[in-house]
């Protein structure tokens, strides 16, 4: 018989059974990149994410004979709703087993919880932080998922989800580039010339990692103001900010953060990290007590960088922003002290234009989609 049940984010072994599932259901699968389990804790934790100061979340469990098939999380983003003037849930954390009777039980389940908040449309999967990463795989089954910037699922996933009524709201592609092809169109570097030499725009080259702290609030304020135009953008809370750069730093390698500033303030940002990937699939979800260590030199061994998130504050752009930042960006890949050899482009939504014709230019190729999917209440 199959049961659903909501579990308290409060009670570690309902938590437990929650993230174990997750964990269950890929441990044979060499394409997923398992998630750290206390980030995993956090990020339903009512007490400690920074999400639930404004908003709130639900988290269920599918059972059947006593086994556990299946998890989905319902939730509204009260911010998003109030700015874009909607009245949309989301569902996350979403993972069955292949069979469709698991799938609509969860899914009507998360239904249910947003209709009793006078909700109209379910939309997800979608998540609780800027760097959740969004949607159900589509296309790319064979590749390898990129640290936990975005989710892995089984070919499976998107006949579950159109057979229980979804259809698509937006697609996030990811592109490949390699070293040998990225070379920026000389026209590129002439525009970026020009701009650096008219002094309006300069880009940062940080020292070391210390100096890149010193702009990390700076970078958090110009990540919540770039992306007002964006399918996802709500306004982050000063927390939520300071949250986003806390992740951010924790991964960070300052020759690949690039920042364009005007008159000492960040306006615009192209942010690459160092693919920890292999590292995170040996820790199997601990950092202890030697997953960090072995994360940590990882970092210098990769030869793999996910670049994810760019962008220019919205009257700063046509300025060359851009063109300066992806010129200084191959002038770093190219040095001869680095190992990149490859780079994926990580989910980039196609209604953003701008940044899709930003790929184009260098050289990158969709080889990864993620299907954001809808549905009436």
């Amino acid at each position: 018989m199959l049961k659903i049940e909501q579990i308290d984010p409060r009670n570690k072994a309902h938590v437990r059974r929650f993230i174990r599932i997750h964990f269950k259901l890929y441990e044979n699968c060499p394409q997923w990149v398992p998630p750290i389990l206390s980030d995993c804790e956090t990020q339903i934790n009512p007490d400690k994410h920074p999400y639930y100061e404004h908003s709130e979340a639900a988290f269920f469990i599918a059972t059947r004979d006593g086994e556990d098939v299946g998890r989905i999380a319902a939730h509204e983003n009260r911010p998003f709703n109030k700015y874009h003037g909607t009245r949309k849930a989301n569902f996350y954390l979403f993972d069955s087993i292949d069979d469709q009777e698991v799938a609509d039980a969860l899914l009507n389940r998360a239904l249910e919880w947003a209709k009793a908040r006078h909700l109209d449309t379910m939309v997800g999967p979608k998540g609780f932080a800027a760097l959740d990463g969004y949607g159900i795989l589509v296309e790319g089954f064979e590749r390898r998922q990129m640290m936990n910037m975005m989710n892995y699922n089984y070919p499976y996933y998107p006949r579950l989800m159109e057979r229980a009524g979804f259809s698509k709201e937006v697609d996030f592609v990811s592109c490949y580039l390699h070293k040998d092809t990225y070379k920026l169109d000389e026209r590129i570097h002439r525009i970026a010339a020009r701009v650096e030499q008219r002094g309006k725009l300069k880009v940062v080259r940080f020292r070391n990692k210390r100096h890149m702290l010193a702009y990390a609030k700076k970078l958090g304020e110009a990540y919540n103001k770039t992306f007002i135009n964006n399918w996802e953008y709500y306004p982050f809370t000063e927390r939520e900010v300071q949250f986003v750069v806390d992740n951010v730093m924790l991964v960070a390698d300052h020759r690949l953060i690039k920042m364009i500033t005007h008159n000492d303030e960040v306006v615009g940002f192209l942010l690459a990290f160092p693919d920890i990937s292999r590292a995170m699939q040996r820790a199997k979800g601990h950092l202890f007590p030697f997953g960090l260590v072995d994360m940590l030199m990882e970092l210098r061994r990769t030869d793999w960088v996910s670049m994810n998130g760019a962008g220019i504050l919205p009257e700063f752009q046509g300025m060359g922003g851009n063109a300066l930042m992806y010129a200084e960006m191959e002038r770093t890949l190219n040095t001869e002290n680095f190992k990149f050899v490859h780079a994926e482009l990580t989910q980039v939504a196609e209604t953003a234009v701008q940044m899709r014709r930003d790929l184009e230019n260098l050289g990158g190729k969709p080889y990864k989609n993620h299907r954001v999917y809808r549905r009436a209440i």
